[in-house]
């Protein structure tokens, strides 16, 4: 067995780690201020608040699987601080997002603005497909590359932009006719449509890891 590959190996196994741990990490400090703002509106019984959560676990929910895949998918030696410092920024602003669980308007443009990090995310993140593309040396990481490299791609000309201009969208229906949305309680039907989006997007999260797992397989059994 090659010195240096075995060696390649091991550091690899060592950045996925790592990865993994802070992905963990970061989304765990996450959900406590989820938790710690949503116990706060249980105990106030503020009932209209309730989807806020529901749409802050999706929250959590959709950063942690895109980054399992992504970093089971893509993550080699050597270690990208910019794409883990990315990660902490994210993790900050869910914390930000989570405190304003009651408030409508603050929470969507938050949302925006939290989606729009992410957009930045999905394009810096292209540069290691375009890594990981150079180094495929057999079919089935070819495979693996180009199917990670289509979904990068429609993350970030459609899926991603979708749901920055829909947060967006909202923000400005608050902000423009706040007696409708805010007084007459009409931004129940905003947070709604908004956790039907994640809903929609943790599916198409799981649909395309099940139309990746055998490639990452394959590709594993290839090296």
């Amino acid at each position: 067995m090659d010195p240096q590959s075995e060696g390649r190996r091991e550091l690899d196994s060592v950045v996925i780690n790592v990865e993994l741990t802070l992905a963990s990490i970061i989304q765990g400090v996450a959900l406590f201020f989820l938790t710690d703002n949503a116990r706060a509106v249980f105990t106030l019984r503020h009932w209209a608040s309730f989807p806020y959560v529901a749409a802050g676990l999706c929250v959590i929910f959709i950063f942690w699987s895109r980054s399992i895949i992504h970093t089971l998918t893509l993550i080699r030696w050597p270690m990208e601080f910019g794409h883990n410092f990315f990660y902490i920024g994210c993790a900050l602003g869910e914390a930000i997002l989570f405190s304003r669980l009651d408030d409508p308007l603050a929470w969507f443009q938050l949302s925006a603005t939290y989606a729009a990090v992410v957009w930045l995310l999905f394009i810096y993140d292209m540069r290691l497909i375009h890594a990981r593309v150079a180094e495929a040396r057999n079919d089935a990481d070819r495979a693996l590359y180009a199917r990670a490299n289509a979904d990068q791609l429609r993350n970030i000309y459609l899926l991603v932009p979708l749901l920055f201009f829909i947060n967006l969208a909202c923000a400005l229906a608050i902000w423009t006719w706040p007696d409708l949305f805010i007084t007459r309680g009409g931004h129940v039907w905003l947070i709604s449509i908004q956790l039907v989006s994640f809903i929609a997007y943790l599916t198409y999260i799981g649909r395309h890891f099940g139309k990746i797992a055998q490639l990452l397989l394959q590709s594993r059994q290839a090296n």
